[in-house]
């Protein structure tokens, strides 16, 4: 290559510019294959193809260079700082026959954020030329390349995109997806296989593969794995993205492969912008630093899952992107309220211990009453919990069942949901992710239910508010929609419910406005409601807000009353207490705890739109969100005078009482 005489002269000052002192100058270079209608990319050789990609400049197409023009890569010469040289010795490139061009215009960008451009020559000043005795594409198409050597460079310059080139194709055309899985060995793809088959089985959801490659997790093994033909690493359509990790400069190999991963994702993430990461929660750390570091840069969601949990929240792919994307936002706390009940308390804590996560982190309260036995004081003072703080509140002065559940837990942001457990409840192994699910799903997705309060854990078996307290089947009473479908009930339940931010804030200003132990000097006294006998009981409070504003809990149903939580009927504060003269049976509150894959349950599957979640009021009858609040509003009892066409809506900071609003 011999350089014209002015060309140093140019590359000099444009290199001596602000906007370019940093960047790879070349005098001819190329733009890389643009994708086909069919979704796939075709040789950068191809003839008659507009997608192939440009030769610049190239006159048997009229293409002339006069500005300054980014490229993929530079062929013939380069004109870079010195320093900048060893970015061609970063990554072992893929072969040492051809592709030295690509491979360091690849690099610099990849790991230095160094751009390629082309600088303007004059086709009849041979001093501007980059090679002054070879005519090449300043004035005629004069290159000949061999078939093998197409064919090698296409397998070049796509294992560079798919390791995180962002080409000039990637940059004018930024793609959108659903989903990146990533693996970094075997046997994270085998236990993310059951997850990703789901989420590319779902129409309109796109969800790629991104495997570490190289020593590591071969890229055709996890193929083949995945019940894939091995040619999708290789067939130049987005599918499986192979990093194959491999650096070759000496120092620590950890520190190389966080430098690795990190620079292959950004360019991935930049090129696909995909909502969500989700990898297992076991990754190696500086993986697991460089997926969090690049998710981060562009606000992107991941999902680290718990292996055992995998194969059982494949719920996951039916859940609206947009709402994953609220995976971390969430916060779950739970509170267990407790006395002297060690052997209950016991089992609870077992049930907590051994249930199925998905890697969020779980704030868990012990609310003691005074009245403690030291058996149950050491339960809890030896108890591990490893998703989150542990924090254990112990009363002076004896405050009773009232206080030490509203007392319990209070939220501090509008995306913080309580659990309330009595300790006499055990929980289902898939309690969490049935709470998980369903906040994604109601609160989190675009058809929010404004009036939605609660999720329960559990399913009644009886009418609780009828003095008769008839039996009631809710799998028989919605067959003619769907058995198994949620339902939205106004009747709050105190046998394991996760309660909402807004509204529990809402609650605790109600009850400590309408607070009586007095039955008799309640202001609310629901017609045909054998709560408004009841004394001094929190549950009374929740039931007679939710009735004169039209809140609802959302309940699960499944065969036999399958639930997430079941209550063992032990002594307490109301079963066989001597102020309760209501006879308890076993069989009439005693349900059996999901033990299966509930989704598989749900009608198609997964849960049911808001809009088609039915609902019934507190006394078990079919009923609309409308209808009950114009049952509620009908009473005149709130704490403000609305008329019957209106309801109290609150400030949801501090729960008082706002204003009237029409419904």
């Amino acid at each position: 290559m011999i350089p014209g005489k002015k060309v140093l002269e140019i590359f000099s000052y444009i290199a001596g510019t602000v906007r370019y002192h940093n960047s790879l100058l070349g005098s001819i270079g190329r733009i890389l294959p643009f994708r086909q209608k069919d979704f796939s990319f075709p040789s950068y050789r191809k003839p008659g193809s507009k997608e192939a990609g440009l030769y610049i400049p190239d006159p048997a197409y009229r293409i002339i260079v006069d500005r300054i023009l980014q490229v993929d890569f530079l062929s013939s010469s380069w004109f870079l700082p010195a320093n900048l040289v060893k970015a061609l010795f970063l990554e072992s490139p893929l072969t040492f026959s051809t592709g030295e061009d690509l491979h360091l215009s690849y690099q610099l960008q990849k790991y230095l954020g160094v751009h390629s451009y082309v600088v303007p020559i004059d086709p009849d000043d041979r001093d501007t030329w980059g090679d002054s005795e070879h005519r090449l594409a300043y004035v005629s198409e004069t290159t000949v390349i061999h078939k093998d050597i197409v064919q090698l460079r296409d397998r070049q310059w796509w294992s560079a995109l798919t390791r995180g080139y962002v080409t000039q194709w990637a940059a004018m055309f930024p793609q959108q997806c659903d989903v990146f899985f990533y693996a970094h060995s075997l046997g994270e793809i085998l236990d993310l296989a059951p997850l990703i088959l789901r989420f590319r089985s779902i129409p309109g959801k796109k969800a790629y593969v991104v495997v570490s490659g190289g020593p590591y997790c071969p890229c055709e093994e996890a193929a083949l794995m995945l019940g894939w033909s091995s040619n999708s690493c290789h067939d130049r359509r987005f599918k499986m993205f192979d990093l194959d990790i491999s650096f070759v400069s000496s120092g620590n190999s950890n520190t190389q492969v966080f430098h690795e991963v990190l620079a292959a994702m950004k360019g991935l993430i930049r090129i696909h912008s995909p909502a969500i990461i989700i990898s297992v929660a076991d990754l190696v750390p500086d993986v697991r630093d460089a997926i969090a570091l690049a998710a981060f840069q562009a606000n992107t969601t991941v999902l680290q899952l718990p292996r055992r949990a995998i194969e059982h929240a494949l719920w996951i792919a039916d859940v609206k992107t947009s709402a994953l994307q609220q995976w971390n936002t969430m916060r779950i706390s739970i509170s267990i309220i407790t006395q002297n009940r060690p052997r209950s308390l016991k089992r609870l804590l077992g049930a907590l211990a051994s249930a199925y996560y998905v890697g969020d982190e779980i704030h868990l309260t012990f609310s003691i009453d005074s009245a403690v036995d030291a058996e149950t004081l050491k339960i809890v003072h030896s108890f591990e919990w490893p998703h989150g703080e542990v924090t254990i509140r112990r009363r002076i002065i004896q405050g009773g069942l009232i206080r030490a559940v509203s007392e319990s837990w209070y939220p501090a942001s509008d995306d913080d949901f309580g659990l309330l457990l009595e300790d006499d409840i055990e929980v289902s192994p898939f309690y969490f992710m049935w709470l998980k699910y369903a906040v994604l799903v109601y609160h989190y997705s675009t058809a929010e239910v404004a009036e939605l309060n609660s999720i329960s854990l559990y399913t009644p078996r009886v009418v609780e508010v009828v003095k008769e307290r008839p039996r009631w089947n809710a799998t028989d009473f919605f067959k003619a929609i769907y058995p198994n479908t949620p339902y939205l009930h106004q009747l709050p339940c105190s046998w394991g419910a996760l309660f909402f931010p807004r509204h529990w804030r809402e609650f605790y200003h109600y009850m400590g406005t309408r607070y009586t132990a007095d039955a008799k000097q309640n202001p609310v006294q629901i017609p045909r409601s054998r709560t408004n006998g009841w004394q001094a009981s929190w549950k009374k409070f929740l039931i007679d807000m939710m009735y004169l504003r039209g809140y609802v809990t959302l309940y699960p149903n499944f065969p036999n009353q399958t639930s997430f939580s079941t209550n063992h009927m032990e002594p307490g504060a109301h079963i066989n207490s001597s102020d309760n003269v209501v006879e308890h049976k076993r069989s009439d509150f005693e349900v059996p705890l999901m033990t299966d894959d509930f989704w598989k349950l749900l009608p198609l599957q997964r849960l049911p739109s808001a809009s088609k979640l039915p609902v019934i009021n507190l006394f078990n009858q079919v009923a609309s969100l409308k209808g009950l609040k114009a049952a509620g509003a009908s009473l005149r009892q709130d704490v403000l005078p609305c008329n019957i066409t209106e309801t109290v809506v609150v400030d949801f900071v501090t729960g008082e009482p706002d204003k009237c609003v029409a419904f």
